[in-house]
């Protein structure tokens, strides 16, 4: 039976036009391997999430959850369940200090969409093993309000030299995966528009750290 994923993609400040395709998208990364249930129902975060192998919040925004979702999220991770966060689920909860802690940085400001390069710090996740050592794409190049690399592994970075506009200087994190608790938790800054989700390098990239947060994939060597 498919491992089942809890898609997540309510807003309530700025919503990304790419939501449905990304939706779309996740439902055919990994036919017959995992499953997805996407909602934007605040009460799904309140019921059980033990069916769940990982909770993903796909470009979330604002404050989304009830106090009963957010004591129901927490307990889950901290007892051992994966939680994927995509995009602007670093623009989320800002008011939950919790889910700070839990993903690792807060969004705080991006310059416009253009293209850019990746530098892939660790080839040796199945989020990035597939990648080449620099990698070019068209995004929005996240800023965050502190550097994730005390609290957890670091798998991409920006090389700031190619675009305009990086806040961040020569350290500056884009993906990452840390624990939580018992909990695995994975985040990658990627994914602003639709093309992201029909192109194969960020499709596998997503895979990679979809899998791995569920529990199905591991680093090489670990």
């Amino acid at each position: 039976m498919a491992s089942r994923l809890l898609v997540y993609t309510r807003t309530t400040a700025y919503r990304h036009d790419s939501v449905p395709d990304a939706v779309a998208a996740l439902r055919t990364l990994d036919p017959g391997g995992l499953a997805v249930d996407a909602t934007e129902d605040p009460a799904a975060l309140e019921a059980p999430l033990t069916p769940y192998a990982a909770v993903v919040f796909l470009s979330t925004s604002g404050e989304v959850l009830t106090d009963a979702g957010r004591s129901r999220l927490a307990a889950y991770i901290e007892a051992g369940g994966g939680f994927a966060g995509v995009h602007a689920a670093a623009c989320t909860e800002y008011d939950w200090p919790y889910f700070g802690e839990l993903l690792g940085a807060r969004f705080t400001r991006h310059p416009v969409y253009q293209p850019g390069q990746v530098v892939v710090e660790d080839r040796a996740h199945p989020a990035t093993a597939h990648l080449p050592a620099r990698w070019d794409l068209t995004d929005e190049w996240y800023d965050f309000d502190t550097n994730p690399r005390a609290t957890a592994h670091i798998l991409l970075r920006a090389d700031e030299n190619s675009y305009e506009g990086g806040g961040m200087g020569t350290d500056h994190p884009l993906a990452w995966y840390r624990e939580q608790g018992a909990g695995r938790v994975f985040y990658t800054a990627l994914g602003h528009a639709s093309p992201a989700y029909a192109d194969p390098a960020f499709r596998t990239h997503l895979l990679g750290g979809l899998r791995w947060a569920a529990g199905l994939a591991h680093p090489a060597g670990a």
